[in-house]
């Protein structure tokens, strides 16, 4: 049973920087593609940014140029870096991870807050 493990959350001022982990366990992580997520209080969960299995990323338009997302496939780990954070980037960040033909499991999220 593969299981992911966020950490790295907090709380920081806006204009500050977060790194977000999420470890998997189990032998198929660079095979999968890694994908953050997020949900803001009273908002739906939405993408942040993906990297696929080879290393392409792809990043939603309201993080582009801020954040970067990376792997580390000898490690089973995948990064989040955040930087110039804003207060709208506050929410729960989540880890999940993908693959063909029907894999996809969640990790229990990390909190972030930036304060104003």
């Amino acid at each position: 049973q593969v299981q992911l493990v966020e950490s790295g959350g907090g709380l920081v001022q806006a204009g500050g920087s977060l790194r977000l982990s999420c470890v998997a366990s189990g032998s198929i992580f660079s095979s999968v593609a890694m994908i953050w997520h997020r949900q803001a209080p009273g908002k739906q969960r939405e993408w942040v940014a993906i990297t696929a299995p080879a290393g392409t990323t792809n990043y939603a338009d309201s993080v582009k140029g801020r954040f970067t997302i990376s792997r580390d496939n000898a490690r089973n780990t995948v990064y989040l870096q955040m930087n110039m954070l804003k207060p709208e980037d506050t929410g729960v960040y989540y880890c999940n991870a993908v693959g063909v033909p029907d894999f996809n499991i969640w990790g229990q999220g990390t909190q972030v807050t930036v304060s104003s």
